[in-house]
Order: structure tokens, then sequence, then C-alpha cells
């Protein structure tokens, strides 16, 4: 792989990295959020391709010198992650549930 494929890998990953945040709707709070968005996208390629293996199903496919990238289990990846993350901010509790107001 030659130095302009991983330049175009890393942009895909941070595409669909940026894609997920906002579907999560993650705050990158004192992070950089371009460079978040990057590992995240390149976690959920690696977890997309995953995913993608054990159903056999390929939906948006790109390819990249030899390398193959579906966008829509990549996404789907990075928003599993971004799921993890929240849970480890939140200290393991659940997500949607509400303060109790007293």
């Amino acid at each position: 792989m030659d130095p302009l494929q991983l330049l175009i890998l890393l942009a895909i990953a941070g595409i669909c990295g940026a894609f997920a945040e906002l579907i999560v709707a993650f705050d990158t709070r004192g992070m950089i959020t371009i460079l978040v968005s990057i590992i995240v996208g390149v976690v959920g390629i690696f977890l997309g391709r995953a995913i993608a293996d054990i159903f056999q199903i390929s939906l948006v496919v790109v390819r990249v010198g030899n390398q193959r990238v579906d966008l829509i289990w990549t996404i789907v990846g990075a928003i599993l992650v971004l799921v993890v993350l929240r849970l480890l901010q939140s200290g393991g509790r659940t997500i949607l549930s509400r303060r109790p107001t007293s």
C-alpha cells in the first residue's frame, strides 16, 4: 500500500467516524475532533469488516488498492465503538436513564 492509498483510507475512516459521531451524538469535549473521528473510523473499519464477514452481507463496498471497505458496516462498527466509549465515560450507568429529580 502506497502513502496515497493510506491517506485515502484514513480520510474514509475519518468521514465514517464523524458520521457515526453525528448519529450517536458523541461529544468530543476537549479532544481533537478530527483525530478522534479517524481513530473511531479505523476501529470501525476492522469491527465492521468482522461483522460483515459474520453476516456475509456486503452493502456499499469501496476498494482502495487491495483493501475493501464496506462503508455501511464501517459506520455500524464505529457506532458500536462510540456506544462502548460512552458507557465507559458514564461509568457504566445506563445511557438512556435520566437523573432522578429531587
